[in-house]
């Protein structure tokens, strides 16, 4: 404790040497810009900010270490106050052992002097409850110690309280104010940079992180990207075929636990995993045919279905694992998609931009990447990501940009930890990638590189 002590007096006197208001320098030129961003395990937006040369006013600086370590010892002031009453509480109770021990040592020495007329059994009891109590001897003489020091270190506490806060008191608080308006700049500027982070390329995927186990090694569950931030449902679909229920849970945590809100009965059993939910309706391929199906859940009926033309169904062009993974539903970003392949296009993969209304094709490009050959894929901003295969070892090995109409080779890496992927899909609003990883509903973190045009650019 005296050091701890000792070492504050050491910062407050550091600190007292480094204030001199004659040093200090204000340039008011800040030139902020978010290079990246990304989302890590706990659901919060990163941004990587290139800040300018620093040139900020020093005074702020030790105003701000000044609150900083003027808060640290308030904290410690408190947890002082608290070891301290519980140091007097203990303290109370060896004095009290101390002089049961006393009476009970000198009622000892009586009887040893005329033990010979007492029992032995009452003898050894009697010992026996000495020897537990002679270990409280230098405990108390410990306790004694730590008062003292307790009460020492909370005068050294409140005097230094006091005098940090003179000092702050004589920095003046236009200093505080000041720095508190270009905190209050710095968030709303990035709140601004973040309303333009919406689309970059696909840079990194890192995680999984594991939400639940359960249902069976094949399956779906999703979000809806559309809906508001109060609004987190989980829907869950068991399994690629035979099945028309679609689980229904007001959050995450309700998800987790079990807690349904709400079952649906569809109309028809649905084929793949490959599922999505976008402005409160469920898209889904209907079981042994090419049709897409639109499902609202508010109302609870079909609001749409159409026929995806040319498109292979039945395993026909599934991905790598097969399951009935011919037509894969998606969002992003920009809209709704289907990918799916078509013997016109040799079995290559096709995408096509619908209308989430009325599920009519409205743009189609075509790639010369076979169907067949990919364990899943999704769309980010508008660029369709393949990844190489379903098991150990896949990778993010394609990219196809439908707004350049071009395609490239990649190589991102990802860890398939559960060893078999049945669905992967992203999530625009979390900025993540849902997948059903053997039986394992699990969240990929993804990071896109942005490039934000800033209001000095020309």
């Amino acid at each position: 404790m005296q050091a701890t002590s000792n070492l504050l007096n050491l910062l407050l006197l550091s600190l007292l040497a480094g204030l001199d208001p004659s040093k200090t320098q204000i340039s008011p030129k800040e030139g902020w810009q978010v290079y990246s961003s990304a989302q890590d395990p706990d659901g919060r937006c990163i941004c990587t900010v290139v800040a300018p040369e620093q040139n900020l006013c020093s005074r702020d600086a030790k105003s701000r270490q000044l609150r900083q370590l003027l808060e640290k010892v308030q904290n410690m002031s408190q947890s002082i106050e608290v070891l301290n009453l519980r140091t007097q509480r203990d303290f109370q109770y060896v004095l009290k052992m101390e002089t049961q021990m006393k009476g009970l040592k000198a009622k000892f020495r009586q009887i040893e002097d005329d033990r010979k007329t007492l029992m032995t059994k009452h003898f050894q009891e009697l010992k026996e409850k000495m020897d537990e109590l002679l270990p409280l001897i230098p405990v108390l003489e410990q306790y004694k110690t730590d008062a003292k020091l307790i009460t020492q270190f909370k005068e050294e506490i409140r005097n230094l309280s006091a005098v940090l806060t003179g000092i702050q008191e004589e920095i003046g608080a236009y200093d505080y104010e000041e720095l508190h308006q270009r905190v209050l700049s710095l968030e709303t500027r990035l709140r601004d940079c973040m309303k333009k982070l919406t689309c970059g390329k696909l840079m990194k995927i890192t995680g999984p992180i594991t939400i639940k186990t359960s249902g069976t090694r094949f399956g779906a569950w999703m979000t809806d990207p559309l809906a508001s931030e109060k609004n987190n449902r989980v829907w869950y679909m068991d399994s690629y075929t035979n099945n028309k229920i679609v689980r229904e849970y007001k959050s995450i945590a309700d998800f987790v636990s079990g807690a349904e809100s709400r079952t649906y009965n569809l109309p028809f059993k649905w084929a793949g995993t490959n599922h999505v939910v976008y402005n409160g309706s469920l898209y889904f391929n209907k079981y042994q045919s090419n049709i897409i199906i639109r499902y609202s859940f508010d109302m609870g009926r079909v609001l749409a279905q159409r026929s995806l033309e040319y498109a292979g169904f039945h395993n026909v062009y599934p991905y790598t694992w097969g399951g009935f993974s011919d037509i894969d539903l998606m969002a992003d970003e920009i809209g709704l998609w289907a990918v799916y392949a078509t013997n016109q296009n040799a079995g290559n993969i096709v995408i096509s931009q619908l209308n989430q209304d009325t599920l009519e094709v409205t743009k189609s490009w075509s790639t010369g990447y076979p169907k067949r050959s990919a364990g899943e894929s999704f769309m980010i901003c508008g660029t369709l990501y393949v990844t190489n295969s379903h098991l150990t070892g896949a990778k993010v090995y394609y990219s196809y940009s439908t707004k350049t109409s071009t395609y490239e080779y990649t190589d991102i890496p990802f860890h398939n930890q559960y060893f078999h992927i049945s669905m992967l899909d992203y999530n625009a609003r979390d900025r993540a990638l849902y997948a059903w990883n053997n039986g394992h509903q699990v969240l990929f973190n993804v990071t896109l590189f942005h490039i934000i045009k800033t209001e000095d650019d020309t």
